[in-house]
């Protein structure tokens, strides 16, 4: 595939050399010449001087053949005007973009970025065992339906314990697929199936409902 990258920081660096190893075409566009003369002497001739955000850039690049368009830079902002100009100007079928402040992913996912990194998230779900109040664990994205794969836990002290899966008031278009117990096979939960606490539930919904389903689940 040829694959660009906007951000030649540490991030992109390794990305690029990554995807450069698994024989990929890439090309790497920073906006900074000492980084951008690094880049070509570690890796060759990979890395374009130039801003990613500018249509004139992006068309001297080769943007409008590119299978995928990934921007890594440290600002928010940049990597969202990269992303939607290689997306409605060139076409690009698949876009993944890095996200430092987790508040801007919905805004990113409403305009139609195909895939967000999070590290913030990433690093928060990672400790969720260590941290038992937090709440909702993204387990799977499916974009282009606009699903979200989560798990939420039940806690001890919840007003859904001993409540069943129909009394609870979920959002509209979000399923439960699966709750996990402890020593206990995974159910596949019916309408009359009721909730324990402790119980792991695998569910689908929105981006939008999420935070409905987190309290329908565990309670107010």
């Amino acid at each position: 595939m040829y694959i660009i990258i906007i951000g030649g920081g540490k991030v992109g660096y390794y990305l690029a050399r990554a995807l450069l190893d698994e024989g990929h075409e890439i090309l790497v566009v920073e906006k900074d010449t000492a980084r951008t003369e690094f880049i070509c002497s570690e890796l060759g001739s990979v890395c374009f001087r130039g801003d990613g955000c500018e249509v004139a850039t992006l068309t001297e690049v080769g943007t409008g053949r590119a299978d995928m368009f990934i921007t890594v830079t440290g600002d928010d902002e940049d990597n969202l005007v990269a992303c939607q100009v290689a997306k409605h100007k060139f076409n690009v079928p698949r876009t993944i973009a890095r996200i430092s402040n987790p508040k801007n992913e919905t805004i990113f996912k409403k305009l139609g970025i195909d895939v967000t990194i999070s590290s913030t998230n990433i690093i928060l779900e990672s400790i969720e065992e260590a941290v038992p109040t937090h709440p909702l664990t993204h387990l799977l994205a499916i974009r282009d339906k606009g699903l979200e794969i989560v798990e939420v836990k039940i806690p001890l002290d919840s007003t859904t314990v001993g409540k069943a899966v129909k009394e609870l008031p979920l959002p509209q278009g979000s399923v439960l697929s699966l709750i996990i117990r402890s020593q206990h096979k995974p159910i596949i939960p019916t309408a009359d199936t009721i909730l324990q606490a402790e119980d792991q539930i695998i569910a689908a919904t929105t981006p939008e409902s999420e935070d409905e389903l987190r309290t329908a689940l565990r309670g107010s």
